[in-house]
């Protein structure tokens, strides 16, 4: 790049709404992926919780 011919954006013109609606659809995106991660996420403790149970480690209880 010392070719001397860089490109500077100085300004961007996007409307507001075009940003709201862009902010919405990532929020709307957002969900199932949320989901899928916290599927991913059961699954992996519950594989964790398989394996201590086998090696016989203690698991606290909860009060009641």
């Amino acid at each position: 790049m010392s070719d001397g011919n860089g490109i500077i954006i100085r300004d961007i013109d996007v409307p507001f709404w075009r940003i709201v609606m862009i902010l919405v659809k990532w929020s709307i995106a957002s969900v199932p992926a949320m989901i899928i991660l916290m599927i991913l996420a059961s699954l992996i403790a519950a594989i964790v919780g398989v394996i201590l149970a086998a090696l016989g480690v203690p698991v606290p209880s909860t009060p009641t």
